[in-house]
């Protein structure tokens, strides 16, 4: 047996756990009584452990300096640096802070659910602080070893290739004609006449929308789920994805577009290439390839008149008992594009989301690199919600700086990938309207020849390349943030 044969069976094993791992975080998220939340987080701490110890096992070091040294196929070599990279990532980090930090973030999410509801900053925080501070102590060993900040170090672990700098620079083109675009939309759209859903919109009836819109989408049921949690999310493995949304019965309009979004999510997921499962190279690229796909469902298909026009009749036939002019195609192409700036991220429109994604950004690189404590966290966000959206936060942690999960398990450096997936995603479809109608794809209900455009160019390159291979491969360009601003003036204006 080879040396990369012997890595190959060995992180075989190690995806097995991760699965594992997968499957009881969704179990906690979705189905877990209360009373076992104790139990499952030691357990998941433990496994949390059994997994970092087999991505830092002692023979690793040696097996990886010799696979180099034998004859690799192209892919084999990218599975290798891929390897190496998980390898380096892990053995930076002690066994203790693993576990520590899997403990305290269960805690934290826990009871985050309960805190979040009651609008209870002061007891969040006590479990948030002992996040923040294990992810701190996380960052400057990450710094340390990489030579760079400690925020950095964090981002490369979602967003490999990416830095600060280049962020800075890309939302700080951004802001400058963000705002104005948002205006002049919200300007455009006041002399609009449109009816607000309302009546019972019932639990059963959106499940059933939503199946539907995910049968449309080609979401693979036979590999796959769609259940309620508190935050949205899709999880699981590519063999068994567990998308997750959340329903309200007086309006069905967000939850629709979140299990579109998490669809996205998932048909990478089942998309990506068999040959290579369970191994390094055969995993998603990074976290903005990922809102890439989510954001390519949700915004650039989802809110499309010609998907909006393809619902309508099945929107109309679920929901038989409200008005039919709430549920017109008119009204609903108006609610489905409504530009209004407002509290909640998951709910927010995409020209307006990325504000929320910049003002989190900035939040948590000044977080990771201490330049502010967690205690600030409730009047910077209220500072900049008002400075980038004209919205007053204050006292309202719920729906202010408590909203997301994903503070609450340390997944500091994880928020730019939204807007990187956004912009992505533009420059995607650019690409493949120039080789595809894909109105007409999506009015007759046949939207085979773009799902085998993202096939062939995003889901089957896994991790074969580096995320700027891979964007310039597939469109040949590099990101080019003029694709969004762009598709942000011909839909709103």
């Amino acid at each position: 047996m080879t040396y990369y044969q012997k890595l190959t069976a060995h992180f075989a094993k190690l995806d097995r756990f991760n699965h594992l791992a997968a499957v009881c975080g969704w179990d906690q998220a979705t189905m877990m009584p209360t009373g076992g939340n104790q139990a499952r987080g030691e357990a998941m701490a433990e496994l949390a452990l059994h997994i970092h110890q087999l991505r830092t096992a002692p023979q690793l070091a040696d097996w990886l300096s010799e696979a180099k040294e034998e004859t690799l196929s192209i892919i084999e070599a990218a599975n290798l640096r891929e390897m190496t990279r998980s390898w380096q990532q892990a053995t930076v980090i002690p066994d203790d802070l693993v576990q520590a930090k899997s403990l305290a973030g269960s805690r934290c999410e826990h009871a985050w659910r309960t805190q979040r509801a009651n609008n209870d900053w002061q007891g969040f925080s006590t479990h948030f602080a002992e996040v923040v501070s294990l992810s701190q102590q996380e960052a400057q060993i990450r710094a340390q070893a990489n030579n760079c900040s400690a925020y950095d170090a964090m981002l490369d672990l979602y967003e490999p290739g990416v830095d600060s700098a280049q962020l800075d620079g890309l939302f700080g083109d951004m802001k400058t004609w963000l705002t104005p675009l948002t205006q002049q939309i919200i300007e455009k759209q006041q002399s609009e006449q449109f009816i607000q859903p309302s009546g019972l919109f019932a639990v059963e009836q959106q499940q059933a929308l939503g199946k539907y819109a995910m049968a449309l989408l080609g979401f693979d049921f036979n590999h796959g789920r769609l259940d309620i949690s508190s935050h949205p999310f899709c999880g699981g493995t590519p063999s068994d994805v567990r998308i997750t949304t959340r329903y309200d019965e007086s309006d069905f309009v967000q939850s629709l577009m979140g299990i579109i979004h998490e669809t996205g999510h998932a048909r990478y997921e089942q998309g990506l290439p068999k040959s290579l499962a369970g191994q390094p190279a055969g995993f998603a690229r990074s976290m903005g390839l990922h809102e890439s796909q989510s954001l390519f469902f949700e915004m650039q298909l989802g809110r499309s008149d010609a998907f909006i026009s393809a619902l309508t009749a099945n929107i109309q036939r679920v929901f038989p008992h409200i008005d039919k002019a709430m549920l017109s195609e008119q009204n609903l192409l108006k609610l489905y594009t409504r530009v209004q700036p407002g509290f909640i991220r998951v709910d927010a429109d995409e020209v307006t989301y990325p504000a929320h994604v910049m003002l989190r950004y900035e939040i948590e690189r000044d977080l990771m690199n201490q330049k502010i404590s967690y205690r600030d966290v409730p009047d910077l966000w209220q500072h900049k919600m008002q400075a980038y959206l004209g919205v007053d936060t204050a006292g309202n942690f719920k729906d202010g700086c408590m909203q997301d999960i994903h503070w609450t398990d340390g997944s500091f450096g994880y928020f730019p990938s939204y807007t990187l997936g956004a912009m992505y995603a533009a420059q995607f479809m650019a690409a493949i309207k120039s080789v595809i109608d894909v109105n007409q794809c999506i009015q007759t209900g046949d939207l085979a020849a773009i799902f085998a455009w993202l096939e062939s160019h995003i889901w089957q390159k896994g991790s074969i390349m580096t995320t700027a291979e891979l964007i310039k491969h597939a469109t040949g360009e590099s990101l080019n943030v003029e694709h969004f601003r762009l598709h942000l003036q011909s839909r709103y204006l």
